[in-house]
């Protein structure tokens, strides 16, 4: 199966923007979330890319920041970065569980 790139890529993107926020702001709480959440995405993707019915890693962290974002989004108003993120998750996650559908478990051998 191939590697599951967007996944690889949407858990870059979680952990620069914990990096950027900062950078720019001094914030520690978002430079732990953001690395913490693209680690545990970069792993899940991982997962996914090796048997791509696992999803379930995958699945709770996009839903988790999605839904926190998406909270911070509606509080705020501001698109950068929580709506930004909200809508990433929402993509991922419909991505996630479209090809978990589309795909086969790989045979296990012994």
């Amino acid at each position: 199966m191939p590697a599951d790139v967007l996944g690889y890529v949407y858990a870059a993107t979680v952990a620069a923007g914990g990096v950027f926020g900062y950078i720019k702001a001094q914030s520690i709480p978002s430079l732990g979330a953001g690395l913490l959440f693209g680690s545990v995405l970069g792993y899940g993707a991982y997962q996914t890319s090796e048997d791509p019915t696992n999803i379930r890693l995958s699945i709770a962290a996009t839903l988790a920041l999605g839904g926190i974002m998406g909270f911070r989004y509606y509080s705020s108003g501001k698109l950068m970065p929580a709506g930004i993120i909200a809508m990433l998750s929402g993509v991922m996650l419909v991505k996630t569980v479209v090809r978990s559908f589309t795909a086969t478990a790989p045979v296990k051998t012994q």
